[in-house]
């Protein structure tokens, strides 16, 4: 029996040897078939992989960035893409430790795929995480599609993602590999990468981040649109809070750190980046302008012919706009506009004013204009050549009430109106434009081109002309000087002044009044004449020099405009741009050198190379004594004219406005030049101030010239213009890092000309506005 069983033992352990031997055949051709599966997915049969030279330069859109001159981001231009790539030295500790802890806890110990993690993510389905490594994730934002739904396309994008991440960590260090997948992912709310997130979340540049800040971005990774803080709260502290789990599982907190931070409330500062919010938007609009006409030149174009895209190529423009002046810029005009416009509301309601908001224009001619308004607004364009609708059904739907936002200074309104009812609604709003520049270098410090870009995208500042006033009168004052050696101290009588108009073809003859219709027929010095801005001594000048000389120097100092050369410019009836008049007046304070205003200093690509640098524009335009005879002159605007109250240490009686619209008192007791300026009816009001190393330009109207207040007391330049220039100075001299001058203006060498002449006192009282008389006119 012993016998017989012996041969069954050996058949069972043939049958057991059978087995072994087809296990490791199929272990051999599972291993085979996983090899051939990454080596035919390598080779590209089952889809194109990147080649090594896109693996070297992966590409992603980029933002290109606008960049202060005191280092700090104006805005971006970008299309959908808000991108700006930050160096891995940047990133704080805490950033990259949170995001090692929650996405990749043997990031540093695999070549881009986590063997443990892969296996554990296998048997356990993905219940206690999944496999994906940080490389793997970056292969997927950089080169692979959209996850598919498709489970063999998933297992195929999966092979890829491994392939490409092995690639990656050959190719790449692992903090370059960090830095790339903090830069690639979207946080959503228009913030692409850390930085943009950052900015946009908290306000922030990357570095300056805290722990739970950090926290609550690496938390969005999941899921940045189901973890949005601004729509899931909740949901965003407990991601937020299972980082910081994370982080305390990995040591990189201490188990009081993790509770307290994990207490805290979330907290974020929301700071929208779009091309219409933010600082200085109607300069980057300008400036946007610009790029486009500079990459289209051929000289300016990329090493393979192409043209830049500032939307797309990570440009950095350099400004020389600073941030601080900006931003003092654009409080000055958000605390002065107000003001002025609610006092305008006040004068216009249909009781006191019925044809609201014109002033002299009869029914027929309002309704002219609004017609031809129509037919300017970006509806009756896209309505006409979009939509291809005709004009009697677009003129009709300006009559139909529809759903909208409009403007106020207290916030937006929703609203239900007619679009022609919005368009006279918007006509009530006074406009602002304000420039401030470097005279010696023309770096433009500060650019505010309106009072709300969203809903007023006209730039008052270099798109707009309107007619220049008296501020126009300088440089016919400059020109006399440097014809005929005049002084501040010269005397001429405040007589009616006529210039015959047989001089310059057959004009009537020419005979102004001065803004309050008197001549008190008495010697005046130039300074008082140029202080009081008395009409008939400017009048007198111009017929002594002639017109063409003036229009040959404004020529000179950067006014493009084309100005017919008769007398009447001497009041400022040319239209002349806020750009135009810093720029020219620039020329005075720079000792008679004109430079032209400078906004971009260089571009550069994104990897530093430099596309451009700006070379500056100068031209010789006055000797350096008439540029400081002329600046002596309009320091006695400040010293005993229209521009006095600058002066002012309390209100008194010696002023008929109102605190709340003029934003006394100003106090300073430096050296300023200046002149006001205030066309026919108060349509325009200017004032123009230089300190040594900054001259400033404001301007202040309706969209319309019919568009102003009734009377002098409120539509003069002092009144509208010159309390935002004293706003925004006191703010910079409160700011001593700017080095804005206090100083007297430079005295040059040789100077030949007389310059000591005092007013008297009781003709320096006369200038000022009396409580009793309102509607006294102090400029013209």
């Amino acid at each position: 029996m012993a016998k017989k069983a012996a041969p069954k033992k050996k058949k069972k352990n043939r049958n057991f040897s059978v087995y072994i031997k087809w296990f490791w055949r199929l272990f051999a051709l599972g291993v085979l078939a996983i090899v051939m599966i990454f080596s035919l997915a390598s080779w590209g049969f089952f889809g194109e992989l990147p080649t090594f030279e896109i693996l070297e330069n992966p590409q992603t859109n980029l933002a290109s960035e606008v960049i202060s001159s005191d280092g700090k981001t104006l805005g971006k231009y970008y299309l959908s893409d808000n991108r700006t790539p930050v160096p891995f030295d940047d990133l704080p500790d805490h950033l990259v430790n949170a995001l090692v802890a929650t996405e990749d806890e043997r990031f540093y110990d695999h070549s881009g795929i986590d063997a443990w993690g892969t296996v554990r993510a296998v048997a356990f389905l993905g219940s206690r995480g999944g496999a994906s490594t940080i490389s793997q994730q970056l292969a997927k934002q950089l080169f692979t599609d959209q996850v598919s739904a498709n489970i063999g396309e998933r297992i195929l994008q999966k092979i890829k993602e491994w392939i490409i991440a092995v690639q990656l960590e050959k190719q790449y260090t692992k903090e370059e590999i960090i830095a790339m997948y903090f830069n690639i992912y979207d946080f959503n709310n228009n913030a692409d990468g850390i930085r943009s997130a950052a900015r946009v979340y908290f306000g922030k540049e990357p570095g300056e981040l805290n722990v739970e800040q950090s926290a609550m971005l690496v938390g969005m990774f999941k899921n940045s649109a189901l973890y949005n803080p601004r729509r899931n709260v909740e949901g965003v502290t407990n991601r937020r809070n299972v980082v910081l789990g994370q982080m305390y599982k990995n040591d990189f907190l201490t188990k009081e750190e993790r509770d307290s931070l994990q207490a805290l409330p979330l907290e974020i500062d929301y700071h929208p980046e779009s091309h219409s919010t933010g600082i200085a938007t109607y300069f980057r609009m300008y400036l946007r302008d610009w790029l486009k006409n500079w990459a289209s030149e051929e000289e300016n174009r990329k090493p393979d012919g192409s043209k830049y895209n500032i939307y797309l190529d990570g440009l950095k423009i350099f400004t020389t706009i600073d941030s601080r002046m900006q931003a003092y810029a654009e409080n000055a005009v958000q605390q002065h506009m107000p003001r002025l416009q609610a006092e305008f509301f006040h004068q216009n309601t249909k009781k006191r004013n019925p044809t609201a908001p014109f002033q002299d224009l009869r029914q027929g001619q309002i309704d002219t204009l609004m017609r031809l308004t129509m037919k300017r607004s970006e509806r009756w364009r896209k309505m006409k050549y979009d939509m291809k609708k005709s004009d009697e059904e677009i003129e009709a739907s300006f009559h139909k009430p529809i759903p909208m936002e409009i403007f106020s200074w207290k916030g937006d309104i929703d609203t239900v109106m007619t679009p022609m009812d919005s368009i006279r609604y918007y006509k009530y709003f006074l406009r602002t434009g304000m420039m401030s520049m470097e005279p010696q270098t023309g770096h433009v410090k500060a650019w505010v081109g309106g009072i709300n870009y969203k809903h007023f995208q006209y730039d008052q500042v270099k798109q707009s002309k309107r007619q220049a006033g008296s501020t126009f009168k300088p440089f016919v004052y400059s020109t006399a000087i440097d014809q005929l050696h005049l002084s501040p101290c010269d005397e001429y009588p405040d007589l009616p002044t006529c210039i015959e108009g047989g001089k310059y073809g057959n004009m009537e003859a020419w005979c102004p009044e001065n803004s309050n219709g008197e001549f008190t027929g008495e010697n005046i010095t130039l300074k008082q004449a140029l202080a009081g801005s008395v009409n008939s001594v400017t009048a007198r000048l111009m017929d002594m020099v002639g017109p063409q000389p003036v229009v040959n120097l404004i020529k000179k100092m950067g006014v493009d405009a084309d100005i017919l050369p008769v007398p009447s410019i001497a009041l400022g009836t040319p239209d002349i741009s806020v750009y135009e008049m810093v720029g020219a007046y620039g020329t005075f304070a720079n000792m008679g050198v004109y430079v032209k205003p400078v906004m971009i200093t260089r571009i550069e690509d994104k990897n530093g190379t430099v596309l451009y640098e700006n070379v500056p524009e100068t031209r010789d335009v006055m000797s350096p004594e008439v540029a400081y005879t002329t600046v002596n002159l309009m320091k006695g605007v400040t010293e005993s004219g229209s521009g006095m109250r600058l002066r002012h240490k309390s209100l008194g009686e010696q002023t008929v406005y109102k605190e709340i619209i003029t934003g006394y008192p100003y106090e300073f007791n430096n050296p300023i030049a200046g002149k006001t300026g205030t066309t026919q009816n108060q349509s325009d009001g200017w004032f123009m101030g230089m300190v040594p190393n900054l001259v400033t330009g404001v301007w202040v109207g309706g969209e319309d010239r019919a568009t102003h207040f009734a009377t002098i007391t409120y539509g003069q330049g002092a009144s509208m213009a010159l309390p935002m220039w004293g706003l925004y100075m006191k703010q910079v001299y409160a700011d001593e890092d700017l080095g804005v001058s206090k100083e007297d203006f430079e005295v040059p060498e040789g100077l030949t000309i007389r310059i000591d002449c005092d007013l008297a006192a009781d003709e320096a009282n006369d200038t000022i506005p009396k409580v009793k008389t309102p509607d006294v006119e102090i400029d013209f």
